[in-house]
């Protein structure tokens, strides 16, 4: 029995000897560099590829299978001449035995000098898409297709068949050591759209690769893009788990970090990391990147993302967080030229907390809280249509100081009409017996383009913003509203309202981009407005004042303040309460009117006096930037004025007639020389005014020769006055109303 059991071990010993010699024999009498052609062959028939093997293949046949090529590139059979891929160096191993049990243990994984050339030409074919399909079933795919009767039948046939038992089965267990990727290089042409980049030196190692165990990766390369022409530098770490069965891919604790520069940087250079957890659910058509940690430059963001119904129309959601930035410096830094803004801290605090929601054609941050300097805001806002670029935006603000945020004003040389104004207005003087002022003859409007037209076509937008107290401009507007609605070129400002220096406006407007000539329209309402205030703010010289209410309703045309007044059409209809002419004495003038009738001389005038007012009204029709006002209304305490007369608004004159009307009251006058006496009560006394606009009532005078008429109609009514004392009854009514007739012509 021992004998027998040592026959059987030194049998066993033998036949372990015969198979390593045989495996000694093959892989050293078997050379597989003598079959290249066979396995170019094999190749090209079964997986479609041409082969070009320039250097040694080596192999081991046991316990290792194991094999190195060198010195190959790939092509495609139908492209032979065009490679989309070479490679300096490949080199694997598996053990033989596990794969009798499906079961792949391979040793590492070695890929060196890896080039993959991958080009798409102008019909859209790539050079890689046949790689992988055999000959006969590309042979199969040309072939004509089956009627429909022929696949009915072929279907009867299946289903009639007796079904057969199917073997269970099993997938392929995955063992790898390592897989290491030195070196290597991708190149992407797509002829059709002209998208060109490239990722160089490219490093690739990973830990064990194992199913269902994390895999610890590690890849850098430097990305290349041609247009816009950008260069990145690239670092990634993380574990992969892949779950064949679940259908589960997961990136954990991944870190992706770098630099990027070129044209959208305008050569500035962003070091940007992202950090985060990243899964994608095939089975459950999810894909989620949790405690998501951006950095770009000082820029530090935190948050969330989940993509749900990949199969369908995908669903974004999550939530995002912005520490606060100065906003100015990272744009800046990042290549964003901001345009020059009047406060210098502009930009420099910014904060934001936000959740989000989105599909493929749209992004809206809701439940937005943001801080931009000493500004709150909530709301929501975002982009409601890629397509059609439809801005969103409903926020509410506690404060806002918009001039901040607006280019500095800068002092400009005055234009020749504001320097034949102030000559006039120097001319003019205060006491209203110097010569009336000419009208001016230079345009008051610039002629180049205000509003960007073909920027505005292309604006659809849906904004309601609402602050409790808004600065634009230097005018101080305390709830302040404002809804904006824009789409296919027309723009409508269907509210802008608040409140201004304690009075009330709202107001609406809208721009037709789209027509031949752009088209504005505008309606304003306005409610106890103090007008010197408005003027103030706008740096002009206060020549009335008063409350004002104002309803107007305008239309014009054009692309430039010239043509917008040249073709300016509308009614405005005014009141001003409680007001002032400064610099404009009625009674002066009145008293120069009545000093001439009394052939006496004023006195010097004392000074500048102001004229009160109760109310001013009237009404402004306008026709191609001429202003007519036919019922101009003005009371005065003792005094009743009325005018009409007509503003050029192309050149910014007046040419008005007012007629003063001396009530019951009178009072004794300051100078002595134009005492009021009955004869003038009920008389309209005349003034001429004339002049720039910015005159005001500093460009009126009396109207000698309508006083030249009511001198000649006292004079009648004391001439008539002697021949009743003289003649009494004797002179007959219709000689006295023929001498009345004489002295009024």
């Amino acid at each position: 029995m021992k004998s027998f059991s040592k026959l059987i071990g030194l049998l066993l010993l033998g036949l372990l000897l015969l198979l390593v010699a045989a495996g000694f024999a093959l892989t050293h009498f078997f050379d597989p560099n003598d079959y290249k052609d066979e396995i170019r062959e094999l190749a090209r028939e079964h997986a479609n590829l041409e082969l070009e093997l320039n250097g040694d293949i080596g192999w081991s046949l046991f316990p290792w299978l194991g094999i190195e090529i060198t010195d190959a590139k790939i092509a495609s059979a139908d492209t032979p001449d065009d490679p989309f891929a070479d490679l300096r160096l490949l080199g694997l191993s598996v053990q033989v035995m596990p794969l009798l049990r499906k079961e792949i243990q391979m040793s590492d994984i070695r890929i060196d000098g890896l080039n993959l050339n991958l080009h798409r030409n102008a019909q859209g074919q790539g050079n890689w898409e046949h790689i992988g399909k055999p000959r006969s079933e590309q042979a199969d795919a040309n072939k004509p297709k089956a009627s429909t009767e022929t696949v009915a039948n072929a279907a009867t046939a299946e289903s009639n068949a007796t079904p057969q038992p199917t073997r269970a089965s099993t997938p392929l267990k995955l063992d790898i050591n390592s897989l290491i990727v030195n070196g290597a290089r991708i190149d992407f042409l797509d002829e059709q759209s002209g998208q060109q980049f490239n990722l160089e030196s490219v490093q690739l190692t990973t830990g064990a690769i194992r199913d269902n165990q994390p895999v610890a990766l590690k890849f850098s390369g430097f990305l290349g893009n041609a247009k816009p022409l950008l260069r990145a530098r690239i670092e990634l770490t993380t574990k992969a788990t892949i779950d064949q069965v679940l259908q589960r891919y997961l990136l954990d604790d991944m870190k992706l970090s770098g630099e990027v520069a070129g044209e959208p940087l305008n050569g500035k250079t962003a070091n940007f990391t992202v950090r985060g957890n990243l899964l994608y659910d095939q089975s459950a058509n999810l894909a989620r990147w949790d405690n998501l940690r951006l950095s770009v430059n000082q820029l530090k963001a935190l948050g969330e993302i989940q993509v749900a119904e990949l199969n369908k129309q995908a669903q974004l959601s999550g939530a995002l967080s912005i520490a606060n930035v100065n906003l100015q410096e990272f744009l800046s830094g990042v290549g964003v030229a901001l345009p020059a803004m009047a406060g210098k801290q502009a930009l420099n605090n910014f904060e934001l907390n936000t959740q989000l929601q989105g599909t493929p054609n749209s992004l809206l941050f809701n439940q937005m809280t943001v801080k931009v300097d000493q500004t709150n805001l909530t709301g929501s806002a975002g982009i409601k249509n890629f397509d059609t670029a439809t801005l969103y935006a409903h926020l509410q603000g506690d404060q806002l100081n918009a001039d901040l945020y607006l280019p500095p004003v800068e002092p400009k040389a005055p234009t020749e009409r504001q320097a034949q104004v102030k000559q006039q207005t120097e001319q003019a003087g205060n006491s209203g017996t110097t010569a009336l002022p000419d009208a001016p003859s230079k345009t008051a409007w610039s002629t180049e383009p205000q509003l960007p037209i073909e920027q505005l076509g292309k604006v659809n937008a849906d904004f309601d913003l609402n602050f409790n107290e808004l600065t634009i401009s230097k005018f101080p507007i305390a709830q302040a509203k404002f809804k904006l609605l824009a789409k296919n070129g027309v723009i409508n400002l269907n509210n802008l309202q608040g409140n201004l220096f304690n009075g009330e406006f709202k107001s609406s407007a809208s721009i037709d981009s789209k027509a031949q000539q752009p088209l504005l329209t505008i309606k304003l309402n306005t409610h106890n407005i103090p007008v010197e205030k408005v003027l103030q703010t706008l740096d002009q010289e206060v020549t009335i004042t008063g409350l004002l209410d104002l309803d107007t309703d305008l239309r014009t045309r054009g692309n430039s303040q010239q043509d917008w007044v040249n073709h300016l059409n509308g009614a405005v209809n005014f009141a001003l309460h409680k007001g002032v002419l400064p610099d404009a004495n009625l009674e002066r003038q009145l008293c120069i009117g009545i000093a001439t009738l009394n052939r006496k001389a004023l006195g010097a005038d004392t000074g500048s006096k102001d004229t009160p007012f109760n109310d001013l009204s009237g009404k402004l029709t306008i026709r191609d930037g001429i202003a007519n006002n036919p019922n101009l209304r003005v009371a005065i305490p003792g005094l009743n004025v009325k005018g009409k007369g007509d503003i050029d608004l192309r050149v910014l004159s007046l040419d008005y007639y007012v007629g003063i009307i001396i009530e019951g009251d009178t009072h004794p006058m300051p100078d002595p020389a134009c005492q009021v006496n009955k004869r003038y009560v009920g008389l309209e006394w005349p003034v001429r005014c004339r002049g720039p606009l910015e005159l005001g009532a500093k460009a009126c005078r009396i109207d000698q020769e309508g006083l030249g008429k009511i001198a000649a109609t006292l004079a009648g009514e004391k001439l008539t006055e002697k021949l009743n004392e003289k003649l009494g009854e004797k002179v007959s009514p219709e000689l006295k109303d023929a001498l009345k007739g004489l002295f009024k012509r």
